[in-house]
């Protein structure tokens, strides 16, 4: 067999051209890589930005709150509803020095003790004492709306002071009106000057009632 033997001239020629194909290969290689890449969304970015954009908050501060942010308070006495059932008017109206009146407000309690606050943010109006509701508190809101929390004790605001809803103003108490409930409000809430029933109004938007 015949045996071809390359010349050094040739073998650097083909050497080189390896080379270059070594070269362009990798060029290849290298542009692919960066096209894909650019194809490939920032996530670190568009995770940013999704957790950091700004979202509308619901505004609670004109949803009319209960006069209590404690669970197990209840419903000891109702509210006096001249349309309402016989056995519900029975539960709504007060006996006092051998008389019944009906209950223009609602006595909550059924424990020991707890904190009476402010259904919406107002001014307070007025800080009283009466011998037979107790203490007494009124505070003043938008919309023609007055709240007035009875038979409570270790009051915690002044007239003309500035509170915000939710906020602490007394502890539930006792009266002379209503002994047998213990510790408990009597709350009344009056919009347009109308005495009115407080449970049809808790959660509502001030802006849709008072007008």
């Amino acid at each position: 067999m015949k045996k071809y033997r390359f010349r050094k001239p040739a073998i650097i020629v083909i050497s080189t051209l390896c080379f270059a194909i070594l070269i362009l290969g990798a060029a290849i290689i290298n542009t692919s890589m960066n096209q894909v890449s650019l194809q490939i969304p920032d996530y670190d970015y568009v995770t940013d930005t999704i957790l950091n954009e700004e979202k509308p908050v619901a505004n609670t501060k004109n949803i009319i709150m209960r006069p209590y942010n404690n669970s197990e308070v209840k419903i000891l006495k109702d509210f006096y509803e001249r349309n309402d059932t016989e056995e519900n008017q029975e539960n709504s109206l007060i006996f006092y020095d051998s008389t019944y009146m009906p209950n223009s407000s609602i006595a909550y309690g059924g424990i020991d003790s707890f904190d009476v606050v402010s259904i919406l943010d107002g001014t307070v109006i007025k800080v009283s004492e009466d011998d037979l509701l107790g203490n007494i508190v009124e505070i003043e809101h938008t919309n023609k709306i007055i709240s007035v929390y009875q038979s409570v004790s270790e009051v915690a605001v002044k007239e003309n002071q500035v509170v915000k809803q939710g906020e602490v103003i007394a502890k539930s108490g006792e009266s002379n009106l209503n002994l047998s409930l213990k510790k408990h409000l009597l709350f009344e809430l009056i919009i347009n000057s109308n005495i009115v029933n407080p449970e049809d109004y808790f959660n509502k938007n001030v802006e849709n009632i008072g007008e």
